[in-house]
């Protein structure tokens, strides 16, 4: 009986000795060679974006999401025999390296996760001079599109062993194909298990794209994009009457609650029957307005125009993935980008409450300037639903002298010389006008060279060798911040050559100048981290021990993203109402009803606010962010910055993020379910 029992137990270890080495990782790698390379090296790529782009080296949650995508993706190639599994596992491969090398391309560009609905506009690279294309590309992001290139290396060495033949022996694929879902299914379970509430609500909206990829993984992020993007070209067949109640209820509360914002004040109609000239100047940043270089100011031109005239420097951009286009639709509208893909492609047909087209209604002539494509962006279509009568794009400006191009195309410098002459027309043509001028030369990526003139922004002066010679520090010469910063010089003068022809040709008289950035440059930290921390005296960056180092961190550069915003007539220096500085935060979408208030225009759907009734504004961003002149709120974090020594309660900061979230839901509702359409329905 002993016996009998010693030998069942010996057979049952042998048994389990035998299962056990079945399924042991070490035998599962060696009989599934090709899928395991394709896991890791998808795995790689994602994980190498996140370190390429936002500088995180780990993160096990986004891992543990990666890992369930990938399998279950690649689980179908075990439909297929071994030796025929390369048909699914590289087209997937392909697919996820594109993904992979299109976002790190975007995020070095506009720092941001690029949206699905984008592949819509691919097109615009074709508006692009093929040299700006190319730098757009970097080195590192090359080193994502070997994955593919090494799973067919792998699979012709393991052809070439007869290897597929041997593992077609050993397991069948449909056993292979259950257990890899299986095992997609754990990681499924293990990602939903560590999600937190708001991380459903993030996925839904996808406002936050750089928390959703530090979570879930570039793979998700996208296939969740691409949902979104989709269920935008649908949703405005569903959810209508929920949206518009949501819609209806938020203003008629904010006509209760807001009363202050339609009060009269000292600008009310103090610039009705002028004419309007809106300057959109590319990449412009605030803080260019406070630097010296040879002891010479970066933006004098800018400089002298805000002394003048009003200056809100305190102002922010409200960005999302439509980067120069979402800039000119809020400005437009005081509406917030849309959450998935852009208004300019995705929803030109629609109704808007602009100013352009208020001004319209005016009897004001209205046209937009823009020495590129038409089709760019989509603002052939898009500027006539904003009320822009005319739209005087590439076609209309002279290119023959090759001298006048830089960047992107015609320099700033001579598209302000030709629209000057435009303008000369439609004034002798127009009682009244509202034109918005779009530049172009400081665009990304800033290889304007020796075209940007011989202001010089790597030297430092006042120092003298033995001789009496000047000493040169060379710090950013060949940065990429250097070369933004020869290049917004060369914007600023422009800018001052074009007031001063306005001036020349008489144009100034009855004439309002608006200048805002559209947003930031979105040059990486690193880069801003060595600006400021470059020790001249030794040629070395301070230590971060040392006291005068400065650190730019996420509050840091998120806070240093401001833009200019200028208001400036020919008569406004000394006057105490159109000479002062206004530093109250101010985001883009109070742009409008400032200017509304200025020019005698009323509106209805306007989200933010004439900054002269407001006390306490706050500025939403399109990812959940908010700002304050008290805080900064960070929603990937659910944490916050105070600013100075101000003091906040829990209840403020609480309805300050239940604002927000309304603001994003019912601006979004706007525009998807065309909400403005009904209201001029209702007045006809």
């Amino acid at each position: 009986m002993i016996k009998k029992m010693k030998k069942s137990f010996e057979n049952l270890v042998i048994y389990y000795k035998k299962r056990i080495k079945e399924i042991s990782l070490i035998r599962y790698i060696k009989t599934n060679l090709l899928f395991t390379t394709y896991v890791v090296v998808n795995l790689l790529n994602s994980w190498l974006l996140r370190i390429i782009t936002m500088g995180e080296y780990f993160n096990f949650k986004a891992v543990i999401t990666d890992l369930a995508f990938i399998f279950f993706a690649g689980a179908f190639a075990y439909l297929l025999k071994p030796k025929k599994q390369i048909k699914i596992l590289l087209p997937l491969t392909i697919v996820m390296t594109l993904t992979c090398v299109v976002n790190a391309i975007y995020y070095e560009n506009y720092v941001s996760f690029a949206s699905f609905s984008l592949l819509s506009t691919a097109s615009f690279l074709g508006d692009m001079d093929g040299a700006v294309v190319t730098n757009l590309i970097k080195v590192k992001d090359v080193l994502l599109i070997f994955s593919p290139l090494l799973l067919l290396v792998i699979n012709k060495l393991l052809k070439n062993k007869n290897y597929f033949d041997k593992v077609e022996k050993i397991e069948r694929s449909k056993k292979r194909f259950i257990n890899t879902i299986i095992i997609s299914c754990v990681f499924t379970f293990i990602t939903i298990t560590l999600m937190q509430s708001a991380d459903y609500s993030r996925l839904k909206k996808q406002w936050n794209r750089e928390y959703l990829v530090q979570r879930f993984g570039i793979y998700v992020y996208q296939l969740n994009d691409a949902i979104n993007s989709t269920q935008s070209k649908f949703s405005s067949l569903f959810g209508y009457d929920k949206a518009a109640k949501t819609v209806r209820e938020f203003y008629e509360e904010k006509k209760e609650t807001d009363t202050i914002n339609s009060k009269s004040n000292e600008y009310t109609n103090i610039f009705e029957g002028k004419n309007v000239i809106v300057i959109h100047t590319e990449s412009m940043m605030t803080q260019n307005m406070t630097l010296k270089f040879n002891n010479l100011e970066l933006t004098p031109n800018l400089n002298r125009l805000a002394s003048e005239g009003l200056f809100f420097n305190n102002f922010y951009s409200q960005v999302s993935v439509g980067t120069s286009s979402d800039t000119e639709f809020t400005f437009n509208t005081s509406l917030l980008p849309s959450a998935n893909g852009t208004v300019f492609v995705n929803y030109w047909d629609r109704t808007y409450e602009s100013i352009t087209n208020k001004l319209a209604q005016k009897n004001y002539y209205t046209a937009s300037m823009h020495a590129n494509n038409a089709s760019f962006w989509n603002r052939n279509v898009m500027h006539k639903t904003l009320g822009y009568k005319d739209f005087y794009a590439k076609d209309t400006y002279d290119y023959s002298n090759k001298e006048e191009l830089l960047g992107m195309g015609l320099s700033d410098k001579e598209f302000f010389r030709q629209s000057v002459e435009k303008i000369k027309k439609i004034d002798q043509e127009h009682d009244n006008y509202y034109l918005t001028l779009i530049t172009l030369s400081n665009h990304t990526p800033w290889d304007g060279g020796e075209k940007y003139g011989n202001y010089t922004v790597d030297y430092k002066t006042g120092k003298l060798d033995e001789n009496g010679e000047e000493i040169v520090l060379p710090y950013v010469e060949g940065t990429q911040l250097g070369d933004y910063f020869k290049s917004v010089h060369y914007a600023d003068a422009a800018i001052g050559e074009f007031v001063d022809l306005l001036d020349k040709e008489g144009l100034l008289e009855n004439t309002v100048l608006v200048f805002y950035g559209d947003h930031d440059a979105k040059i990486a930290k690193s880069e801003y981290r060595y600006f400021y921390n470059y020790d001249l005296e030794t040629g070395k960056q301070y230590d971060k021990d040392d006291e005068r180092y400065t650190d730019v961190d996420y509050y840091n550069y998120e806070l240093n993203r401001k833009v200019p915003f200028i208001i400036w007539t020919k008569n406004s220096k000394g006057d105490s109402k159109l000479n002062k500085t206004i530093s109250k935060v101010m985001g883009m979408y109070d742009a409008m009803p400032t200017l509304a208030n200025m020019l005698n225009i009323d509106y209805k759907y306007a989200l933010g606010h004439d900054i002269f009734n407001m006390e306490n504004n706050i500025v939403v961003f399109p990812n959940g962010n908010w700002v304050t002149d008290k805080m900064y709120y960070n929603s990937q974090k659910d944490e916050y910055l105070l600013l100075k020594d101000s003091v906040v309660t829990e209840e403020e900061i609480k309805q300050n993020k239940n604002y927000s979230n309304k603001l994003l839901e019912v601006s979004n509702s706007i525009i998807v379910f065309d909400l403005e359409a009904e209201s001029k329905d209702e007045k006809e």
